[in-house]
């Protein structure tokens, strides 16, 4: 429940946007409970970072068996539309949007999940097209990055699925059926 209302605030307004005071309020804390907890917020930050990643449900269409790469990719990214829209106090990806930031060690701890992410991408592509495994990952971070930033900016689901759709014609183009 604490962890929830520190993901939430993280999520809604940035690493440097929330200080100890508010993280401990909305956890039902007081701020010295916080940093015995955590150790400080920075590590807050990290344990929210990591729940969040293990939590996500984007790449659920990643699993599913038989279906060709192509379409489990695009299955990623229009889910990823919905969800990054869903709720606007909450827009966008958590990791995502971390990595944007200005603080360095907030940063740095984002985009170790981000590039975690992306190296799920590529294992999952490279069994059936090694030679594009690499820029087809990097290709749907990219976009995954720009409908996280334009879901912040208040673009609707449809707006950001119809972005995914688009995306689905490279993808395609990039990764034939076998």
């Amino acid at each position: 429940m604490a962890l929830d209302q520190a993901q939430a605030l993280f999520h809604a307004q940035g690493y440097e946007g929330v200080g100890v005071a508010a993280l401990a309020e909305a956890m039902g804390i007081n701020p010295p409970s916080l940093y015995a907890a955590f150790g400080s917020k920075t590590a807050l930050y990290a344990e929210v970072l990591d729940r969040y990643s293990r939590a996500s449900p984007l790449t659920e269409p990643l699993a599913i068996p038989g279906v060709e790469p192509a379409d489990a990719l695009v299955g990623l990214l229009r889910k990823a539309a919905c969800i990054y829209a869903a709720d606007p106090a909450t827009a966008g990806c958590l990791v995502l949007e971390g990595e944007r930031s200005t603080d360095a060690d907030a940063a740095c701890r984002a985009r170790r999940f981000k590039d975690a992410s992306v190296q799920d991408l590529h294992s999952f592509i490279v069994s059936t097209h090694p030679d594009k495994a690499e820029v087809v990952a990097d290709y749907v971070a990219a976009v995954m990055s720009g409908l996280s930033a334009d879901a912040r900016a208040g673009h609707s689901t449809e707006r950001l699925t119809a972005v995914a759709d688009m995306a689905a014609l490279a993808i395609a183009a990039m990764l034939p059926p076998g």
